[in-house]
């Protein structure tokens, strides 16, 4: 056989075929793999430098998912027609498999690290991006990577009140859950879920058994390194020097405990600045050819301080309980000339968020390989350097922001008026102004304060929380409301957001190796009666529901449904039945294939009036019914007025006007509109109109 080395492993997951295919592609990579489920085939190949990175104190891993739009059968949508930066999706993706790989790599590791999972044919019956997950695994398994895995992943439905591995694309359809969770064999290392307020009980128990589809992947995989797996590679380690460490925190030790004592991050900041200046006065000449090692060492120590107070002596460096939130606020329509907007303050965490309301026809267009087209409600997240207190130039979001504005996105989809409840494109905004920790949550808040300020009918409010942790060894505790430091020095950030009915989004990053079960349900019963408080006492009491009508400064939505087969006679040859309807009322129209019709206008009189003539294309005209028409011809006897583009009437000259009208002129010329109604429709079809008549009709 020409590939020697090649080897084939099969497994069943969720009743379809994994295949996982190696020593036949990308053979010069540290460790690669052909994953196919059903017909999705990813080929996941991770490579790694060989000496590592100067001057950084972290693991410089990246994960990039590829979407290749031939996997679709699709050409790329772009100018170029070919792949450019990736999608959102694509970039979510990444991020998911990151989150349950990167805590797994040694902690003094700092030898570049590259995953590249391409996708390469897609089954919508099976996720790319658990095969990728499930592959990047395997690449790292069997390479001579230092890599603790393995670990492995699945994706969680609940259809018709049953929960569900990996859903086909039907089932997803109707499923009230989106849950993607990865774990070794022992725990579970990430969570990621959308839901449509899925109670407690419900997503404790479809997290364990996700765990449970999990642990024999995980056996398989380990089959798979014991066949093929090649020897981990050494490398020099970046421990901190603990000799440095222990001068270090016998000279400023009880200083730093000084310094993070406090509830302000300004405060702490500026008082830490001396510290560090005195440490490295003290050690740069020492350790001239690595000074990073100074400034490491003073995280150490720092982390060592605040996980001693909060495991040791259940203390906050604010002074909070474990179960305490920091002080919260909320406000609506700070801003005038938006249509909705809502700042959400959590401590000295603040985020602004605004929404806007568009035509449904400003829905973002998706280029990806999976068969959604269109994005009608959009969340994006900013977070400039101010908001932190640094000067740093504005660059574009990055994956961090991303993942953030998609967690709120998706935290408030489940409460969304559908397209013909509210027909409207819908983009909230969050400008995080200020930022200690939970961010992304406050942009939750924030959102649903924008949202109900905008008029937008959300069937409830939501509210996001974060729930952090500290362990060591068999001990743990977990903390509410966690703020940057706890953020930073802790083990966990147990994203989750929702409704008081139920849970609609969940996010959880990890430092260590797994969450136990009591853990999980531990951290979701935490964040619920939070969310709980802050809907009861911080969003209600200031917009207790959504405002009854939209913005004067937001269009004007009217939608009516029409036959589809009369699409054709509303547009016009050419589009210029549809173009004469937009510029004789100033409203935006679009048409959708089933016959949905959907008019934007600045004003509701506008709207109407396209509306009348749209119904008057499409429905044949009935006596008593209201038209403003365009006169078009003027005879003796009479003006001519079409009501709607190729339907026009006669207004004889005694139904002019309530006076005697001696000339046609005298009342009417052509060009000019006019309010008539449908007086009579005659054997031939032809309508007989009335001004005289429409006088006194008050409009609708």
């Amino acid at each position: 056989m020409f590939f020697k080395n090649y080897r084939e492993f099969k497994y069943d997951l969720a009743g379809r075929p994994l295949v996982i295919e190696t020593g036949k592609i990308a053979q010069l990579a540290n460790g690669s793999c052909l994953v196919r489920y059903g017909e999705t085939a990813v080929l996941c190949c991770v490579t790694a430098s060989a000496a590592p990175r100067d001057g950084i104190d972290f693991l410089p891993l990246s994960v990039d998912f590829e979407e290749k739009l031939y996997a679709a059968g699709k050409i790329p949508g772009s100018w170029n027609r070919r792949e450019g930066r990736p999608g959102e999706k694509a970039i979510l993706a990444s991020r998911v498999i990151d989150r349950p790989i990167r805590p797994l790599f040694p902690k003094d590791l700092r030898n570049d690290v590259v995953l590249s999972l391409t996708v390469m044919s897609v089954d919508p019956d099976c996720s790319p991006e658990i095969a990728a997950m499930i592959g990047a695994s395997i690449a790292l398994t069997i390479s001579d990577i230092p890599w603790n895995g393995p670990i492995a992943g699945v994706f969680m439905g609940l259809v018709d009140g049953r929960i569900v591995v990996n859903p086909t694309a039907a089932q997803r359809e109707k499923s009230q859950l989106e849950l993607t969770v990865a774990g070794s064999e022992a725990k579970v290392v990430m969570i990621e879920a959308g839901a449509k307020e899925v109670d407690d009980d419900t997503m404790y128990e479809a997290i364990m058994k996700a765990h449970e589809a999990i642990k024999p992947l995980c056996r398989f995989i380990k089959e798979i390194q014991a066949e093929i797996g090649k020897p981990k590679f050494e490398y020099p380690s970046c421990e901190v020097n603990h000799d440095l460490f222990d001068k270090i925190e016998a000279m400023v030790g009880e200083d730093v405990k000084v310094a993070l004592d406090t509830d302000d991050k300004k405060v702490r900041d500026t008082a830490l600045q001396p510290l560090y200046a005195k440490v490295h006065e003290a050690f740069d000449e020492e350790f001239a050819d690595n000074l990073l090692m100074i400034d490491e060492c003073m995280y150490k120590l720092q982390k060592k301080i605040v996980r001693h107070w909060l495991l040791t002596e259940q203390r906050r460096v604010d002074g909070r309980r474990m179960d305490q939130m920091r002080p919260l606020n909320a406000e609506v329509s700070l801003l005038p000339r938006v249509h909705g907007s809502g700042m959400f303050t959590r401590g000295q965490t603040q985020v602004l968020t605004t929404c806007t309301l568009a035509p449904v026809s400003e829905a973002q267009i998706l280029d990806g390989i999976d068969e959604e087209e269109t994005k009608r409600y959009m969340h994006h997240y900013n977070m400039p350097s101010y908001s932190v207190g640094e000067a740093k130039a504005a660059r574009t979001p990055g994956r961090r922001e991303i993942g953030h504005g998609a967690l709120a996105e998706r935290a408030l989809i489940p409460v969304l008026p559908s397209t013909e409840q509210f027909p409207y494109a819908i983009r909230c905004v969050s400008e995080v102004v200020s930022s200690n920790g939970s961010t992304s949550q406050a942009s939750v808040c924030g959102s649903t304060l924008a949202l109900m300020d905008a008029g937008v009918p959300i069937s409830a409010p939501v509210a996001g929380i974060s729930c952090g942790l500290i362990t060591e060894g068999e001990n743990w505790m977990t903390m509410i409301d966690i703020q940057g430091l706890e953020d930073f020095f802790g083990d966990m950030d147990f994203k989750v957001a929702g409704t008081k009915k139920g849970i609609t989004a969940i996010q959880m990053d990890l430092k260590i190796d797994g969450l136990t079960p009591a853990i999980i349900e531990n951290a979701l019963k935490t964040t619920h009666q939070a969310r709980n408080y802050i809907i009861d006492n911080i969003i209600t009491p200031v917009i207790a529901e959504p405002r009854e009508d939209v913005s004067k400064y937001a269009p004007k939505m009217i939608s009516i449904t029409i036959d589809p087969d009369k699409i054709r006679d509303v547009i016009g040859s050419g589009g210029k039945v549809i173009q004469k309807i937009c510029a004789d009322t100033g409203a935006k129209i679009d048409i959708e294939d089933d016959g949905s019709v959907f008019i934007a206008a600045v004003d509701r009189d506008s709207g109407i009036k396209a509306r009348k003539i749209i119904e008057a294309i499409v429905n044949d005209p009935e006596p008593g019914q209201v038209f403003i028409g365009k006169v078009t011809r003027i005879m003796t006897f009479g003006a001519f007025v079409e009501i709607a583009p190729g339907k026009e009437g006669l207004v004889h000259i005694s139904q002019l006007d309530t006076k005697r009208v001696g000339k046609v002129e005298d009342v009417v010329n052509i060009g000019d509109e006019v309010k008539v109604v449908v007086t009579e429709i005659d054997e031939k079809g032809r309508l007989n109109l009335s001004r005289k008549d429409a006088l006194n009709i008050i409009d609708d």
